[in-house]
């Protein structure tokens, strides 16, 4: 069913940038499931998605201590990363989906000609593949990983660098994303936040902490901040 476009709404900021994991995409499932293979290798029971998912903002570091109590620092920890990364290269996109709602707000700014991009802490290695998969390359050219620049976020190199792609102003755009580095990065590069609480937010802190712009429970939210 095609949503319907409110063409006589008037856009707030003349583009947005996206976190990838958490915010336009649930890739929890997936990157569950490579965890839960290094406990089955290991003739151990997987973990419940529920016990997972709070840890998919923080990646392999998260997902394998909660996996397998193993921290950065066991020299067993490089080993074990490998394992799990290769774990989710061979089955990235098998479960994950755009979050509801963000099929409605991409067509939304793609209709209002208003660019956006994806700016996220995930390896090319991982994010072009998966975003090929979910057709989102051919709706922006403006993609850039946690290995595309020198820094990944909080720093704002990697936010810098696709607005210099788009050819936006910073300080006219805006940065959604579920994890606290988002809203650093976005506010270093000089751009307005939204904080998206429905993603994985971790545990490190509460999502209306950080200091966004805006703070919103579900993606429809960031459609009404976008366009009055």
């Amino acid at each position: 069913m095609t949503t319907p476009l409110k063409s006589v709404r008037t856009p707030s900021y003349e583009s947005v940038l996206f976190d990838l994991d958490g915010t336009l995409a649930d890739t929890a499932p997936d990157l569950a499931a490579a965890a839960n293979q290094l406990l089955i290798t290991r003739g151990l029971s997987p973990k419940p998605l529920e016990l997972l998912r709070p840890m998919a903002s923080m990646g392999a570091r998260g997902l394998i201590k909660v996996a397998l109590g193993i921290e950065v620092d066991d020299p067993r920890f490089l080993s074990i990363r490998d394992e799990f990364l290769n774990n989710y290269e061979q089955a990235i996109h098998v479960h994950t989906e755009l979050f509801q709602g963000i099929e409605a707000l991409l067509d939304q700014l793609d209709h209002h000609r208003i660019p956006w991009g994806i700016v996220t802490n995930k390896q090319e290695r991982f994010t072009h593949p998966l975003v090929k998969s979910m057709r989102l390359d051919e709706r922006t050219p403006a993609i850039v990983s946690g290995d595309t620049t020198a820094y990944p976020k909080p720093h704002p190199a990697p936010i810098l660098l696709c607005a210099q792609m788009l050819k936006i102003d910073p300080s006219k755009s805006i940065y959604v994303g579920d994890d606290l580095r988002d809203i650093q990065a976005g506010h270093a590069a000089g751009m307005h936040t939204i904080a998206a609480a429905y993603g994985y937010c971790g545990e490190e802190s509460p999502a209306h902490s950080w200091g966004a712009t805006y703070l919103v429970q579900n993606p429809s939210e960031i459609e009404d901040i976008l366009f009055k």
